[in-house]
C-alpha cells in the first residue's frame, strides 16, 4: 500500500539534495529516509534519483514526479500545522546539555520566566554534543566545539581560568616568587601545597599549568569534589588552592572568603558557545533561550 510518508521523504530528499539533509529536515533516521525512498521507487517501478556520494541527482521522473506533490503536499503541511497548533494544549519543551555550574551560574534564576518548558542535563562535553547531534538534546553550552557539520555554534562568554586559594592561605612567598618570575619555583611551590578539583574540569587545571610551566601537572590533587561550588565551601575561610574560571568564584573574591592567588602570565581563557543544530523545529523558543543567556551572561563578546 502506497504510504504518504514516503512522499514526504522523496520531497525532503529533492529539496535538500541528500540523504543526510532530509533526515535533519524530518527528525528521522537516514536510514530511514532511504527505506522510504526504495518503498517509493519498487512501487512506481522507476529510479527517481541518480545516487552520487555527495549528491542525489533528480532523474527526469523525479523531476515529473516532485512538480506534481509540491503544491498538494505543501498545502497538507500547513493543514498539519494548522491542527497541530489547535489541538497543542501544553507548551513546548527544549532539552538543553551544559555541566551544573554554568547552569547555576547563567541560567538557573532565568528558569522560570522561560515560556516553554525546560529539561537540563548535566554531563561531559563530547557526551553533549554527542547527543546535540543525535536529536537528543537541542542546545548545549559548551567550550569545546564538535566536527559534526550538522551543529553550529554562537560565541557566548569567556572565561579566564585563574589561580585561587582559601582566604586563610599564606601567600607571601608565592607573591615575591612571582614578582621576580621565578617559574620553576613557583612550580614547585605550588606543587607542595593542598590542591582541590573537580573530576569533570580536571582540565582546568592542565590547561592553566601548561600555559605557565610549559608542562603536565605531575602532582595528584589532594581532594576531588563533585562540581566547583563545593570546592568553594571546602576552599572558605580557609587554606588551600584550585585553578577555576573567574566567573564561577567572582561572588567569593568580592566576599573574600576565597582570594586571587595569581591570574597566570599568559592568560588562559576559554570561549563558552550555545550549541544547536542547523535544523530544528524549535527555532523560535532555541532563539529566545540563546537571547536570554546572551543578555544575562557574566561576560558578553
Amino acid at each position: 500500500m502506497l504510504n504518504l510518508e514516503w512522499f514526504r521523504s522523496f520531497k525532503a530528499i529533492y529539496e535538500t539534495g541528500n540523504l543526510s539533509h532530509a533526515a535533519q529536515l524530518l527528525f528521522i533516521s537516514q536510514p530511514g529516509v532511504g527505506l522510504h525512498l526504495n518503498s517509493l521507487e519498487a512501487y512506481i517501478g522507476y529510479r527517481l534519483f541518480d545516487r552520487d556520494t555527495r549528491k542525489m541527482i533528480p532523474t527526469e521522473r523525479g523531476t515529473i514526479l516532485y512538480n506534481c506533490l509540491v503544491d498538494p503536499m505543501n498545502r497538507l503541511m500547513e493543514v498539519e500545522q494548522l491542527f497541530y497548533r489547535n489541538s497543542k494544549v501544553d507548551k513546548p519543551t527544549i532539552s538543553i546539555g551544559l555541566d551544573f555550574e554554568t547552569f547555576e551560574y547563567t541560567l538557573a534564576e532565568h528558569v522560570a520566566q522561560l515560556p516553554f518548558n525546560l529539561i537540563v542535563r548535566f554531563g561531559d562535553h563530547s557526551q553533549l554534543l554527542h547527543e546535540l547531534n543525535t536529536g537528543a538534546l537541542d542546545v548545549v553550552l559548551t567550550s569545546h566545539l564538535g566536527r559534526q557539520p550538522n551543529l553550529q555554534y554562537t560565541p557566548l562568554t569567556k572565561e579566564r581560568l585563574i589561580l585561587i586559594c582559601g582566604d586563610q592561605t599564606d601567600t607571601r612567598q608565592l607573591d615575591d616568587l612571582i614578582s621576580t618570575n621565578e617559574r620553576v619555583a613557583i612550580r614547585d611551590w605550588l606543587k607542595k601545597q593542598v590542591w582541590y578539583t573537580t573530576a569533570v574540569d580536571v582540565g582546568h587545571l592542565k590547561n592553566f599549568w601548561l600555559a605557565n610551566f610549559d608542562c603536565s601537572p605531575d602532582f595528584q590533587p589532594n581532594y576531588v569534589v563533585p562540581h566547583s561550588g563545593a570546592i568553594l565551601s571546602c576552599m572558605r575561610n580557609g587554606n588551600g588552592f584550585a585553578v577555576m574560571p573567574d566567573f564561577l568564584c567572582r561572588k567569593e573574591l568580592d566576599r573574600k572568603t576565597v582570594k586571587l592567588a595569581w591570574e597566570g602570565d599568559p592568560h588562559v581563557e576559554n570561549t563558552l558557545h550555545f550549541g544547536k543544530r542547523k535544523n530544528t523545529r524549535h527555532s523560535t523558543e532555541i532563539r529566545h533561550l540563546e537571547e536570554l543567556l546572551i543578555k544575562n551572561s557574566v561576560l558578553c563578546l
